[in-house]
């Protein structure tokens, strides 16, 4: 198999970013299926290594959390029946935080919908923002012990509790019930009531369902392993906070969040997959054939 070029693997990436699906790219690239899913695990590698090892130290005054549904394989319902199904296969939740401000995501996990899953979350963010910030959530209970475990009294923690009510008329198949109002409620500290808030956090994650094909709802492009799905989010993060220019901020978030001096490209995501190739491998190591 040839090299793809550090070019074509820009505009590979660009169009996974996009939300182009494998196989579109496949036609418009003439580039294998094979290639372009290794070039997906090997840029989300990059990606996320880069996020963990440079997005840290960061100054926030209020930071939004929330958690999207996707789903592995199968439907949780349909697990039970599918055929070989692997053990992952069901709800995929990805976690984020977002920096009001800035509008950075400065934390991001796939996993479960649990206090496990809250617990490692929360304690990635407090390990990322150096001073002390307002916290948004849900009304999720497995934040309120993960927040008091990592910041104890050290944070301003609120929570919008909304307030479902029943779809109006006969619901179709997939109508979310209707929202018919919201609770602000003060867990920590003294958060500022008129900023009790998930509106950006919620709007970055639409951001998300529309930027990756895997978030598409009523198709066959979810995700069939729950490793390649985290490698898709890891590089639409890089992607978000590097390289595209928020409308409002006209700068990255990752500009206005000072973690950067520069507007990135995606032949910048290319470089980071290539020098992870040139990286010299640990003394003893070998490749499984």
């Amino acid at each position: 198999m040839n090299r793809l070029s550090n070019d074509d693997r820009a505009k590979i990436l660009h169009m996974l970013c996009e939300g182009m699906s494998i196989r579109a790219i496949t036609r418009l690239t003439g580039a294998s299926k094979n290639t372009v899913a290794k070039l997906l695990i090997d840029a989300g590698k990059a990606c996320a290594a880069y996020h963990d090892a440079n997005v840290r130290n960061v100054e926030a005054k209020r930071v939004q959390v929330d958690e999207i549904w996707s789903f592995t394989y199968a439907k949780q319902k349909n697990v039970a029946t599918a055929k070989a199904a692997p053990e992952e296969a069901g709800d995929t939740w990805t976690w984020t935080a977002l920096d009001a401000d800035s509008k950075m995501i400065l934390s991001y996990l796939v996993g479960g919908r649990d206090a496990e899953y809250a617990v490692a979350f929360i304690q990635d963010l407090a390990d990322r923002v150096v001073n002390r910030f307002q916290l948004t959530s849900d009304g999720l209970n497995a934040y309120i012990g993960a927040v008091e475990d990592a910041f104890g009294d050290d944070i301003d923690f609120a929570q919008l509790v909304k307030v479902y009510g029943n779809t109006p008329g006969a619901p179709g198949r997939y109508s979310p019930p209707e929202c018919i109002g919201s609770q602000r409620r003060r867990v920590r500290g003294r958060p500022d009531m008129d900023h009790v808030s998930t509106s950006y956090v919620e709007r970055s994650n639409l951001t998300m369902r529309m930027h990756m094909r895997r978030f598409t709802r009523l198709t066959n492009g979810f995700s069939k392993k729950v490793e390649n799905h985290a490698h898709a989010v890891a590089l639409h993060m890089m992607y978000y906070n590097f390289v595209h220019i928020h409308k409002t901020l006209r700068v990255t978030p990752a500009m206005a969040a000072g973690v950067t001096d520069r507007l990135w490209e995606i032949a910048d995501i290319a470089k980071l997959v290539e020098d992870a190739e040139a990286a010299p491998k640990k003394r003893g190591s070998y490749k499984k054939s």
